[in-house]
This record gives C-alpha cells, sequence and structure tokens, in this order.
C-alpha cells in the first residue's frame, strides 16, 4: 500500500513538473533562444585555430652509471615513473625548448617581436599529453595560420629531441668523470690498505696468499688451550671420585667394607676375588645342610673354615686398598695442580693471540673489500665508454606534423549543442523559479486553502458572450455549473442578490455576470441585471443598449423602477443600467434609495446580479457588497496574488457581506491538465437544441417552483 502511495505522489509529482514547463513554454522557449543565439554569435567571432601535431616515443636514459651495481642500467633514476614522463612533458614546453624552435624557424622576424615575447606566445599555443598506456607523446600546436602551426610543430619536436640528447650525453659525461675520479681514489685506498695488510703480516709471522684461505693466527695454542681444559676437568673428576670412595671406606666396618669394597672397579682391588670365595663358600654349606648332614659334620666345618678365611683376607684387603686409594689421591691432586697452571699459561696466549687473529682479519677483509670494488668501476668504467662511443637516441619521432586543412576550434556543433543544452537548462530552471516566486492563484486547491470558500465554477480561456453564440456552445455548461453551485451553496433560499466582484480590473467580471444572467434566464429566472460599476461600466455593450438612463437617474430622481429596467432580447433577462456616471459613486450608492431599491427588485426577480468595481481599488464594491445578500469573486487564472485574493474576501467580510464562492476564469485548459476534464465533460454533455431552448411548459414550471421559495412579487409582467 506504501509502495503504491509513492508510486502515485512520483506520478503527481512527474505532472506538476510538466504543467510548469507547459505554463512556461514562453519564458522558456525564449531563454532558450536568447542562450542558442549568443553562443551562436560568440562561435562566430571566435578567432578560428587550426591544429597540428608531432608525436614521438620517449626513452629511457640511455646510461645510467651504477658505480657499485650489478649492470649499467640498474639506477633507479633512470626508470620511467609516472614523474618521469611528467618531467618530459614539462621539458617540452620549457623556455629552452620554446627558445630553440623559435630560433631554429626564426620566429622572432617573422612576428615582428623579441625572443621572450616570441617564446610567450608559444607557450600559450604548444601543449604536451601522454598517449594512455604508451611511452608516446603528443606535441599539440594551434595557431591562427596552419602553416605556422605545421612548422611550430615540427621545431618544438626537434628540439625537444636535441635538447634531450644533449642532456643524456651531458649527464653521461658528468657521471663518467665522477666515476673516474673515484676511480682514483679508490685505487689509492687499495694501495693503503694493502699496506696496512702487510704491516700486520710481518708483525705476526702470517703467511698471506692472493686467493687463498690463510691459516687462523694462534690455532695450534688454541688447541693445545682446548686440550689443557679438556686434560684439567679429567684429573678434577678422577679426584672427585676417588675422595668419595676413600670417605666411605672410612666410614663403613667389617662386612659393609668389605661389600662396598668389593663393589669397587680398581685395577689394585682384590677384595672382589676374596668377597666372591666367601660367598661361594657360603652357597656350598646351605647346599650340604639342605641333602641332611648335621652342624658338626667334617665337611660343613671345612666349607665353614674356608669362608672364615676368605673374609678375614678380604677385610685385611680392604684395609690396604684404603692406603693405595689415599696415595692414588695425592698423586692426582699433583697433576691437577699441574694441569691449572697449565691452563692459565694457555688462556693468555690464546686471548693475545685472537686479538692479533681479529686485526689481521679486518684489515684482510677490507683491502679485499676495497680491491673488489676497485675492479667492478674499472668494468664498470670500461662498459660506460663503450656506450659513449654507441648513443642511441633517447626520443624517436613516429609523426610529423601535417598542414591543417579545416579549424579545430571554435568546435561549432559542439558550442551550438552546448548552448542548446544550457538554454534550455537555463529557460527550465528559470521556470521553476519563476513558478516558486508566482503567488497568483493557480488552482482549485489555493483558492479553497486560503479563503475557506468553495469554487463555484471553472470558466475556460477565451469564452465570448453566450447570448451573442449559437446556444450551443459547450461553454455554457461552465455557466450552468455556476448557476447550480450557486443554488446548492445558498443558505437562506431567500438570499437572491449576488454582487459580482474582482481584486483588480480585467479579470472578466462583467462578462462572468453577463454569461451567468444568461444561462439563468433560459434556466426559467426572471433574472434582472443592475451595472452599479460607476467608474468604468461594461454591461450595456454586451447588449447594444443606451446607459444614459439607468442606474443613476433612479437614485436621484424621482422616476419609477419601470422607467429604467430595461428588457434584453433574451427572455426573462432584464437590464437595469449605470445611467450618467455621478462625481460621488460611492455615496450615491450607500443611500436609503439604492437599499430600497435592492429590496424592492428582490421582491420582483428570482435573481438579481450587481456589477461592481474592483474591490480593492475603489469603495463601492464594499458599499455593494453590504447591502446585497451574497457576493461572489471572480477570478483571473495566474493573475492576482494569493494575498490581495485574501485581501478581497476581508474587504466584504468588513463590511458585514458574505462570500458564496470564488470562480475562477480564464483558465488555460490546452496548458493546465488539471482542467481539461472541464471542457471535455462540457463538450460531451452539451445540451441539443431542444435543451438549450426550455419550452413554455418547462418555464412555467420552474417559475412556479421558484415562486415556493417565497414571495417575490410578479414577473416581469408585474414591472410595466
Amino acid at each position: 500500500m506504501q509502495e503504491n502511495n509513492n508510486l502515485g505522489n512520483e506520478s503527481s509529482n512527474s505532472i506538476d513538473y510538466w504543467q510548469v514547463i507547459k505554463n512556461r513554454y514562453g519564458v522558456i522557449l525564449l531563454t532558450f533562444l536568447l542562450v542558442f543565439m549568443t553562443a551562436a554569435v560568440i562561435t562566430s567571432v571566435m578567432p578560428r585555430k587550426f591544429q597540428s601535431m608531432s608525436i614521438v616515443q620517449v626513452h629511457p636514459s640511455m646510461i645510467a652509471i651504477n658505480p657499485v651495481g650489478n649492470s649499467m642500467g640498474a639506477n633507479p633514476g633512470a626508470q620511467m615513473t609516472r614523474n618521469y614522463m611528467e618531467n618530459e612533458f614539462q621539458t617540452i614546453i620549457a623556455a629552452e625548448t620554446l627558445k630553440m624552435a623559435a630560433e631554429k624557424i626564426n620566429l622572432p622576424t617573422r612576428w615582428s617581436m623579441d625572443m621572450d615575447e616570441a617564446t610567450a606566445v608559444l607557450k600559450g599555443v604548444v601543449n604536451a599529453s601522454p598517449m594512455r598506456g604508451t611511452d608516446f607523446i603528443q606535441i599539440t600546436v594551434r595557431h591562427a595560420k596552419p602553416d605556422d602551426a605545421k612548422e611550430i610543430a615540427d621545431a618544438v619536436a626537434v628540439a625537444y629531441m636535441a635538447r634531450r640528447k644533449q642532456s643524456e650525453v651531458s649527464r653521461a659525461k658528468r657521471a663518467l668523470d665522477a666515476l673516474d675520479e673515484e676511480l682514483i681514489s679508490q685505487s689509492d685506498k687499495v694501495q693503503d690498505h694493502r699496506k696496512d695488510l702487510t704491516v700486520l703480516i710481518q708483525q705476526y709471522g702470517i703467511p698471506y696468499f692472493d686467493g687463498n684461505q690463510s691459516s687462523p693466527l694462534g690455532a695450534t695454542e688454541q688447541d693445545m688451550f682446548t686440550t689443557a681444559r679438556r686434560r684439567l676437568a679429567e684429573f678434577q673428576t678422577q679426584r672427585d671420585q676417588i675422595d668419595i670412595q676413600i670417605k666411605k671406606l672410612v666410614a663403613m666396618d667389617n662386612e659393609d667394607l668389605v661389600s662396598y669394597a668389593a663393589g669397587l672397579d680398581l685395577p689394585e682391588n682384590q677384595v672382589t676375588y676374596y668377597f666372591t670365595q666367601h660367598r661361594e663358600a657360603n652357597e656350598q654349606k646351605r647346599g650340604l645342610i639342605a641333602q641332611g648332614l648335621a652342624g658338626r659334620h667334617p665337611d660343613i666345618i671345612a666349607v665353614q673354615e674356608r669362608a672364615d678365611g676368605a673374609m678375614e683376607y678380604a677385610r685385611k684387603e680392604a684395609v690396604s686398598l684404603k692406603a693405595v686409594l689415599k696415595t692414588k689421591l695425592e698423586l692426582i691432586n699433583r697433576q691437577v695442580e699441574r694441569m691449572e697452571e697449565m691452563v692459565d699459561a694457555r688462556k693468555t696466549d690464546t686471548v693475545d693471540l685472537s686479538l692479533k687473529q681479529h686485526t689481521y682479519t679486518q684489515a684482510k677483509e677490507t683491502y679485499e673489500q676495497s680491491r673488489t670494488l676497485l675492479r667492478d668501476m674499472k668494468i664498470k668504467q670500461q662498459e660506460a665508454r663503450v656506450l659513449l662511443k654507441m648513443p642511441r637516441d633517447p626520443i624517436t619521432l613516429h609523426e610529423k606534423p601535417k598542414r591543417a586543412k579545416s579549424a579545430v576550434f571554435p568546435n561549432i556543433p559542439l558550442n551550438l549543442i552546448l548552448g542548446a543544452g544550457v538554454g534550455l537548462i537555463f529557460g527550465i530552471g528559470i521556470a521553476f523559479l519563476l513558478e516558486h516566486l508566482d503567488t497568483s492563484v493557480k488552482s482549485l486547491e489555493d483558492v479553497e486553502r486560503y479563503l475557506q470558500v468553495p469554487v463555484l465554477a471553472v470558466i475556460p480561456k477565451d469564452v465570448g458572450v453566450l447570448h451573442k453564440q449559437s446556444g450551443m456552445s459547450p461553454d455554457a455548461e461552465a455557466y450552468r455549473i455556476l448557476r447550480t453551485n450557486i443554488e446548492f451553496n445558498r443558505k437562506n433560499p431567500e438570499d437572491n442578490s449576488i454582487t459580482v466582484v474582482s481584486g483588480g480590473a480585467g479579470e472578466g467580471k462583467s462578462t462572468t455576470l453577463v454569461n451567468l444572467a444568461y444561462v439563468c434566464a433560459q434556466g426559467g429566472y426572471t433574472t434582472l441585471m443592475i451595472d452599479a460599476d460607476l467608474r468604468r461600466p461594461r454591461l450595456h455593450t454586451f447588449f447594444d443598449i443606451n446607459n444614459s438612463v439607468g442606474l443613476t437617474n433612479y437614485l436621484t430622481t424621482d422616476l419609477a423602477l419601470e422607467d429604467v429596467i430595461l428588457q434584453t432580447p433574451v427572455d426573462n433577462l432584464y437590464f437595469l443600467p449605470s445611467g450618467i456616471l455621478p462625481a460621488d459613486a460611492a455615496g450615491i450608492l450607500n443611500s436609503r434609495r439604492m437599499s430600497e431599491l435592492l429590496q424592492d427588485v428582490k421582491q420582483r426577480f428570482d435573481l438579481v446580479l450587481v456589477d461592481s468595481p474592483p474591490i480593492l481599488g475603489v469603495s463601492d464594491a464594499a458599499v455593494l457588497a453590504s447591502e446585497v445578500d451574497l457576493t461572489m469573486v471572480v477570478v483571473q487564472h495566474r493573475k492576482l496574488p494569493r494575498n490581495m485574493l485574501l485581501r478581497v474576501k476581508q474587504a466584504v467580510e468588513n463590511v458585514g457581506g458574505q462570500v458564496i464562492g470564488v470562480v475562477l476564469n480564464n483558465v488555460d485548459v490546452r496548458s493546465d491538465s488539471q482542467y481539461q476534464y472541464y471542457t471535455s465533460y462540457y463538450t460531451y454533455y452539451a445540451p441539443s437544441n431542444m435543451e438549450e431552448n426550455p419550452t413554455p411548459q418547462a418555464m412555467t414550471a420552474h417559475q412556479s417552483s421558484s415562486s415556493d421559495k417565497g414571495s417575490k412579487g410578479s414577473s416581469s409582467e408585474d414591472l410595466y
């Protein structure tokens, strides 16, 4: 549902925009023509320019010397970067390049100006631009003379090529000279490093062979120091083991001592042998007992004696093992002391030799690096000299300029299209601006929103006087609608006197009154028209009636009402002319006799329509609005501002009048699409001749019904 509402709003906005364009098409067309003609005139007077173009290809620098690289092209400054190409564009239009081009074709003499002026002119006509995705540059020249454009484009391209080549060669030579100087300096450094290395070789006695790796200084001493430290660690370990063994032997007695001593893995250990015999004898004794022999059996006694003897020997050997271990411990302690002295001595020698080795190694590496760099620089020098002897052009000319056959500036079709587009956009913009600033009444909604009164009818544009037409005009239907809406918007059926007012002159007030009166008369209403516009009366002109005698005569003399009310050619339609124009129109209208007149005609006629001057201009209309029952406001479409329309209503209400509604007059239904359905209905439902001319029976019936509205007096026969 919401989506449907959005679509409806968008459609309504589109219609509103189109409506604005249709309403303001004159402004849009005028603005379009003015801008388009201005663009055409400016284009016609603009000076013609011809264009010639050269196309060149840019190559990287032909020599990019990098003394420490592996190749000649490894210099980052020679890469084709974005800035590189931008620099080339600026080189082409630089003053020096343009001066060379000007000198080549002798422009100062041809143009009768000095070199600086000629260069400034060239800077304004020469342009350099890239060709996307390539290393190509377009050199374009625009000039009023096609021959000059061709010669300048060719001269600029040649000058650019010459400057670029000269710059490349000059830069390469400067780089080569710098390389030569650096080569000499590097050669001196190599000699200095070689001398330093020779002094160290002689001082330390280290042999050096070019290209071979010599033995490190102090390698033997280092090995000896490492071996001594390892032997010292071994002796210390043996000493610790023996010390532990001695301490345990001292702390044990009897069988525990023998058992522990038997477990020691020592070459002088006899305890193990005797302890083993003791165990074997005990095993044999247990075997004999198991066979049933008694404890005093000779075999058991013999075995027991052998076991005891073996244990006794084992104890003796354990005691003597303590003495052996103590002797061995003293020997190892002396060896450890001597080895510690040896390690300290070797350590001092090794540190001294390592310092010498470091100094020597650093000097050797410095010498070898400087010598390698010198060799590479010599290779680069040779390569650069070869390249200088075989240079290649840094710029390649791919297309020479040609003489232009037609001007490229101004672009007449493009300028005219742009002028038309700008004119159309500008015109539409002005139209919408005017529409935004326009506060006139544009729609029925404007009237109803600001005045809070209904719109009684919409009258199309260029509607004529109905009683002078054939009676078959569809425009009459608009006034029939007006007649019907007046009938239904009257709150009191006795309110039959209506004055027709407008905010200003020329809004169609009088024409609306005449046509409404005609339609009402055709509908059977006895209708009286009173021309109370005592400033500029016009109603008499619609019927070709003399207005020398009329309202003013009746109000200022003793004439009877029958003497001033005239019968028109239309049945049921009567007319009271204005009469002679007075000096004080407002004073005459604001009189008791005028009030009595209105009360009298209200009783005599079914409908009394009073024409008045514009209500915002004079006070006459306000006086009439206070005298009649109802006031109908005629507003011309898109003319009266909304605030002025509000003042019209306030002017009526300030004097006690009642606004019955508004007639929206002179609506251009061809441009305002929201009103087109009115005319389509008017045409479709246009009445036939029979309907336009009601029968006497119908008139009688209508008059009878009209008499039911109240006691209004007699019809036209009662007037005469």
